[in-house]
């Protein structure tokens, strides 16, 4: 109960009981992050669904804004400044970091802010297959990835939090949550593509940034809810 509470407390605006949590409850809070966005999907679909009674386009901002209310906006803020550390780094990663630290907001940050909330806006108005039951379970979905993150890439910012946490993902939690989203996806298929979705991203982490770092993980559940959302719009389609 206390890891869920941290995860909770960590990933969603809710209102939680004060509990004493170090760096180690921190780190395995992450187990249940997915459990953490089913949550966030709840609320999402659930305002959504009331919003749809007046409009489908009222649906879909009230659901949106939920969405932002519910997290914070806090993975909106680690795409913001990958996205302000991508466009000025030029390949220095040090740079790079550099950039994702400051706390100001650049052009970079502010286009991509503005395209994922048009994205988001006009795909929840699309309305998949499943209506909004499926839309409750994109978060969820989308936050199995960063078990595979912590695990399989290196923090770009050594020793810390970071690390800890990838020592608190064991390869049962993957596995289980991997499976647990294939099994979903046997109900609503789009769901089903969330693991491939995400070891692309694994992929071009590496790749591109050569670890992770909180505002990157933050990002990648980003882009993994949007590549959801875009697939659901797509198995939607006659």
């Amino acid at each position: 109960m206390k890891t869920l509470i941290v995860a909770l407390g960590f990933l969603t605006r809710l209102p939680m009981p004060r509990v004493a949590a170090g760096e180690a409850d921190f780190a395995r809070a992450i187990r249940l992050y997915p459990v953490a966005g089913l949550v966030i999907g709840v609320m999402v679909a659930g305002a959504g669904w009331l919003g749809a009674r007046i409009d489908p386009w009222a649906g879909a901002l009230v659901a949106l804004a939920a969405w932002v209310w519910a997290t914070g906006a806090l993975h909106l803020d680690g795409l913001a400044d990958l996205s302000d550390g991508l466009g000025a780094a030029h390949g220095d990663r040090a740079r790079l970091l550099s950039v994702m630290a400051d706390p100001h907001i650049g052009s970079f940050g502010v286009v991509a802010l503005v395209m994922q909330l048009l994205a988001k806006l006009v795909l929840l108005h699309h309305g998949p297959i499943g209506g909004w039951a499926m839309i409750a379970l994109i978060p969820a979905a989308a936050r199995t990835g960063p078990l595979l993150w912590a695990r399989f890439l290196p923090p770009l910012r050594p020793g810390g939090l970071g690390a800890m946490v990838a020592r608190a993902v064991r390869p049962g939690d993957m596995i289980g949550w991997t499976l647990a989203v294939l099994a979903l996806g046997l109900v609503f298929p789009p769901l089903a593509a969330a693991p491939f979705i995400i070891l692309a991203l694994t992929w071009w982490f590496r790749r591109k940034l050569g670890g992770v770092t909180g505002d990157v993980h933050g990002a990648g559940i980003e882009l993994t809810e949007t590549a959801l959302l875009i697939g659901a719009a797509l198995y939607a389609l006659p």
